[in-house]
């Protein structure tokens, strides 16, 4: 078999406070093959960013990943590495899309310095050849170059979203995870977002960890879907599994929370 680009094993996250301990992640494992398109879905609160978190070791204090969680990317051990190699592990191996990515730009710099700032701090670069890798890169998301030299605020947010996808490809990182990246957008823009992510995936050759609540949404563009509930994963299976024959009461619940557009609408009631 084919090494898997992420495999998570066991993985077992707490936020500490003076009240005590909250159990966020219980005991996940999953692994992510080369090129795959992995979803991972759940209400807010459910653990699906604090896992996100946790694969590039961006935690701060309150949380805690307990001994014997175990994140390895491309054969290394994420949890043995120091602060140096993080450094070079982070945007090289794996870049991340936040939520509300397209608020995350500098609203004071240009898109060209914002792209500059980026490869500038992960290798040796001039200006102008910073200028011609950025130009490549918008191209890749369907933006004009002229736009390096406009202001966050000048593009529409569906431009912005599609801005900061480029500047995380930028290092050719093996894992893009997306944490609900077309939050806030329209469902013509998110479409058309996940659908250039899905291009430049199968010409690329990195995989995805898509995030979100949208089940509906993710079941289009996964190859696989993980269902989270209470910080646990309670179902893993092919999307076309999950969609058609799900599983888990909560899977059930979560189709079936999804308004209808024809026949009967019905109140559905929530879990305990």
């Amino acid at each position: 078999m084919t090494e898997p680009v992420l495999s998570v094993r066991n993985l077992n996250i707490d936020y500490v406070g003076a009240e005590g301990e909250f159990h966020a992640v219980k005991n996940v494992s999953f692994d992510i093959a080369p090129g795959e398109f992995f979803g991972l879905a759940g209400e807010s609160g459910c653990g699906k960013s604090t896992i996100a978190f946790a694969i590039s070791r961006l935690h701060r204090p309150p949380a805690l990943i307990r001994t014997g969680s175990q994140i390895m990317v491309g054969g290394r051990d994420v949890m043995e590495l120091d602060d140096a190699e993080l450094r070079r592990f982070r945007w090289r191996e794996v870049a991340m899309v936040f939520q509300s990515a397209m608020n995350s730009l500098n609203p004071v710099l240009t898109i060209e310095a914002q792209f500059h700032d980026v490869l500038k701090a992960h290798g040796r670069i001039t200006r102008a050849e910073a200028r011609e890798r950025a130009a490549e890169l918008l191209k890749l998301v369907d933006i004009a170059p002229e736009r390096l030299d406009s202001y966050p605020h000048q593009c529409s947010g569906g431009m912005r979203q599609r801005i900061v996808i480029a500047i995380c490809l930028a290092l050719n990182p093996k894992l893009l995870i997306m944490d609900e990246p077309t939050t806030a957008l329209d469902v013509v823009v998110q479409r058309e977002i996940l659908q250039r992510i899905d291009v430049l995936r199968k010409k690329l050759g990195f995989s995805v960890l898509f995030i979100t609540h949208d089940l509906g949404l993710m079941v289009q563009v996964s190859d696989r879907i993980g269902i989270m509930l209470e910080g646990e994963l309670v179902e893993l299976n092919d999307a076309q599994t999950i969609y058609r024959q799900p599983q888990h009461a909560y899977t059930k619940r979560l189709w079936a929370s999804m308004p209808k557009l024809h026949g009967e609408q019905t109140r559905v009631e929530a879990m305990p």
